[in-house]
Order: structure tokens, then C-alpha cells, then sequence
């Protein structure tokens, strides 16, 4: 059997006080690309949030790696973090330092020290995402894919098992989506992480076929078809 990365099993998700999604069974494999989507409202996003610790997972089971999110506390949550990359549609990339001080900050905040490693790990990640010149460049310097590129060399920087992608191609034109999607499948091939990715974008998920889950009337459907909404 495949080694599984992250699990739900009979899974209650809640917002607040409102049941979001019921009765989830949901895995990804090591190295394996699944999209998830389902119309806005449908608890796409609150199925990630269960997955890196932004909700609190408070029936069922489910784990991430080594960590059990019904027993995480706010303690643990930055070291399930840590195992995690997490990309999102606007970037969010800090606007007032370059790119490679926005992801030295990240290194540091996640406990690296050494500056020599940190060095190497910056120039790494940047090499994979195929931005090495572009570390001295300020965020707005940089064209829409670019950002997004950077956004996804910070979800490389502690080596994660599984990526959480929230929309990445949600603000691009389809060229530029095309090579956003081209370099998360090579990220996914290459060094054996897995990939969730939410998206409303059909036309990507013909061009790059991969897993579909999708939330729909409370549930998740595994395997799912779907016809252009």
C-alpha cells in the first residue's frame, strides 16, 4: 500500500458551530496530485484549513504526517506547519523586503539559524521554481506568475510532504497558469511531494488530469466527474 501522507476517517468538519462537511474518508498518497473542487460555499476550504490545524478537527479521525489533528493544540500546530507548504491565490508575500528576505523570514520563523544553510536553502528553492536571478527583485518588481512562483519556492523551503494549494492559478492569465501547473506536477514527480490543490479552474484540470475530490451538499466525493459548471 502506498504510504499515506494525510487521512480523514469518518470526519466531521465544522465552522463555528455549523456542520460544514459530514462523514469525510479522504487520503493522499505519497507523490500523489488531487484536486479538490466543488462550488464556493461547499467547504473546499474548510476541508485545508482541517488539514493544516486552522480548524480544529473535533469528530472523527485524521492525521497529517505524524500528527493527529484531533489531539493538536496551538502549540503543536506550527510544527505541523513546518511538514506543510501552504500556497494561496494572492500570494501574500511581505511587500516591504526582496524575495529572498521574504523567504529567509519564513526560515527563520521556523527555527533555522544557520545563515551558510539558510543561504543554500534560498538559493535551492529559487532554483526549482526557475527564479535564481530574482532574488534581489521587490515582490511588485515581479510579473503575477512570478510571485506565484515565489509563493510556491516558500512552500518548498522545510522540504514538505504535502502542499496545500488554494487557488494558484486563480489570478493568472492561461499561459502563465499553464507553467504554474507544469512546475507544481514536476515539484510532485520530482521530490515525492504530495499536492491538494482547490480550484475552480476546469480548464487546467483537463489540461493537467490528476485525482478530483470534490464538496458538494455537505459531502466528499472521491473520484469525482464533473462537467463545466
Amino acid at each position: 500500500m502506498a504510504d499515506i501522507i494525510a487521512e480523514l476517517k469518518n470526519a466531521n468538519i465544522y465552522q463555528g458551530n455549523s456542520l460544514i462537511l459530514e462523514n469525510v474518508n479522504f487520503s493522499v498518497a505519497k507523490g500523489e496530485f488531487v484536486y479538490l473542487v466543488g462550488k464556493t460555499g461547499t467547504g473546499k476550504s474548510s476541508l485545508l484549513k482541517t488539514l493544516y490545524g486552522d480548524l480544529t478537527l473535533r469528530e472523527g479521525e485524521g492525521r497529517v504526517g505524524e500528527f493527529n489533528l484531533k489531539e493538536l493544540t496551538w502549540k503543536k500546530v506550527p510544527y505541523l506547519r513546518r511538514n506543510l507548504g501552504v500556497v494561496f491565490q494572492d500570494f501574500q508575500l511581505l511587500t516591504d523586503r526582496n524575495v529572498n528576505e521574504n523567504l529567509r523570514f519564513v526560515l527563520r520563523a521556523t527555527g533555522w539559524k544557520d545563515e551558510k544553510l539558510i543561504e543554500e536553502k534560498i538559493n535551492d528553492v529559487l532554483d526549482k521554481v526557475g527564479l535564481k536571478s530574482k532574488g534581489f527583485k521587490m515582490p511588485f518588481e515581479l510579473s503575477g506568475g512570478e510571485q506565484q512562483r515565489v509563493d510556491i519556492a516558500r512552500a518548498l523551503l522545510n522540504s514538505p510532504k504535502l502542499i496545500l494549494a488554494d487557488e494558484p492559478t486563480g489570478n493568472l492569465d492561461p499561459e502563465t497558469s499553464d507553467e504554474i501547473m507544469s512546475l507544481l506536477f514536476s515539484i510532485c514527480r520530482d521530490y515525492g511531494a504530495s499536492i491538494v490543490m482547490a480550484t475552480h479552474d476546469y480548464v487546467v484540470i483537463h489540461k493537467f488530469p490528476a485525482r478530483l475530490v470534490k464538496t458538494e451538499r455537505g459531502k466528499v466525493i472521491d473520484n469525482a466527474t464533473i462537467s463545466a459548471e
